[in-house]
């Protein structure tokens, strides 16, 4: 529900209707600017304020003579204005009108964005809390390394949602300013207190200098910043995938009454979503591009920028809302294996207390170079005979010369990879854990 509810919030924010109705806020308050300093009558800015609308089709059609969208926009608010039409848009250029709607709807997008993480994140706890102690392998290279809990892997994930989060309140803030200053920035037909008053009313900051445009490495950020989010999803979203293969089933998603994995073969059961999400990422890093692409332009502007985003900007924004609400939901309903990943410690007979057993070993007086090739002697013994790693070790009479049985026994305790957990937690969550 979550999941729908928000995709059609987003989507009509970047509708035409919406879009057309930013565009004449700010003709409107620039106009009301003017009235401030004398520019505009009373009367007149009474009657534009009344009878100032928009029709799309209107737009539309009227585009498709003209070839220049806010031209069109004016023409169907003049024709419903009448004569004193000619006060709207005076001294603007488009770009005044177009960069300045950018920040707006773009500001409104991350809203959404945040509030899509206010929503994640929570869950992300919940995991991390729940599964605090739930014990598995923990592994490099894809390898197995140490014994870590899943209830880790949830707090990292949330920790490196709030950095998310962060990101996006900041790239809230980059874009958040407008601009009101003509065909090159100049104030040459206008007031700077025009600009003012409009950034003002709005809720923008005014560029301190710009050119026909707002400067876009300003959105070069904010799509960067969508685009790493992105890539955390894709990045949490490749490890459920690889939890559910087969070898491993350590977590899966939830596969719901009557859902089919494949068309030829009854029995799968596919991490489809956390695939779909891997794939949407690789089209949000795509648009961060796209983005670095614009910030070089011609002089004081070009127009190879505006087609860019005008499939970027609510492209980006809608597709984020949508990873972000998936991956909520997968992680809402993730199926975990505890089971399974206390089986899977065993796999390699003890292997991972190596590092304990070396750490004994260089305690007891041996040098580190001895230690380690006494260890990995034993480990390779262990891999080869497919033997327990204890056994090889009680065997080899040079380990054995400096540890005991009893230390071997204190050594082979999963306790001793978990101990700091309550002081990680403490770190990540603090008073709200």
């Amino acid at each position: 529900m979550i999941d729908r509810y928000s995709r059609a919030e987003m989507t009509s924010l970047w509708s035409a209707e919406n879009r057309f109705s930013k565009w004449l806020e700010i003709e409107l308050a620039a106009c009301e600017a003017w009235a401030n300093i004398g520019k505009i009558p009373p009367s007149s800015l009474n009657n534009i304020k009344k009878k100032s609308k928009f029709d799309v089709q209107r737009i539309e059609e009227i585009e498709r003579t003209v070839k220049h969208d806010v031209i069109a926009f004016l023409t169907s608010v003049s024709e419903s204005v009448g004569e004193d039409a000619r006060y709207i848009h005076m001294g603007l250029t488009s770009s005044d009108i177009l960069d300045t709607s950018l920040a707006l709807l773009l500001r409104d997008a991350v809203d959404l964005l945040i509030r899509d993480m206010d929503q994640l994140l929570p869950v992300l706890k919940q995991k991390a809390l729940l599964h605090k102690h739930t014990v598995m392998i923990g592994r490099s290279h894809g390898i197995h390394a140490e014994p870590i809990t899943f209830g880790l892997k949830m707090a990292l994930w949330f920790q490196e949602m709030e950095r998310a989060r962060g990101r996006l309140v900041d790239a809230r803030q980059t874009i958040s300013y407008g601009k009101i200053s003509g065909a090159v920035g100049t104030y040459s037909f206008i007031e700077p207190y025009v600009e003012t008053y409009v950034c003002e009313k709005l809720g923008l900051t005014p560029e301190a200098i710009s050119t026909q445009i707002i400067q876009r490495d300003r959105h070069a950020a904010y799509f960067s910043a969508l685009a790493i989010v992105a890539s955390s999803i894709d990045k949490f979203a490749t490890e459920i995938r690889h939890l559910q293969r087969t070898e491993v089933q350590e977590a899966e998603e939830y596969f719901s009454k009557g859902q089919k994995g494949s068309s030829a073969m009854p029995h799968k059961r596919n991490p489809v979503l956390s695939e779909n999400l891997s794939g949407l990422a690789r089209l949000m890093r795509s648009y961060a591009l796209a983005s670095l692409e614009n910030i070089a332009l011609w002089h004081e502007r070009d127009i190879s920028h505006s087609s860019v985003e005008r499939v970027t900007a609510p492209d980006a924004t809608i597709l984020l809302d949508f990873m972000l609400c998936r991956f909520t939901e997968i992680v809402r309903n993730l199926v975990i294996y505890p089971e399974n990943m206390t089986a899977n410690l065993g796999i390699t007979r003890g292997l991972f207390f190596s590092q304990l057993v070396l750490m004994k070993l260089v305690e007891r007086g041996v040098s580190r170079e001895n230690a380690y090739a006494m260890v990995q002697r034993n480990a390779m013994r262990s891999y080869g005979e497919k033997a327990e790693f204890r056994k090889t070790l009680l065997l080899d009479d040079e380990v054995m010369k400096y540890i005991s049985l009893e230390d071997i026994e204190q050594v082979f305790r999963n306790e001793n990879f978990l101990r700091h957990i309550d002081y990680i937690f403490d770190k990540v969550f603090g008073s709200r854990g």
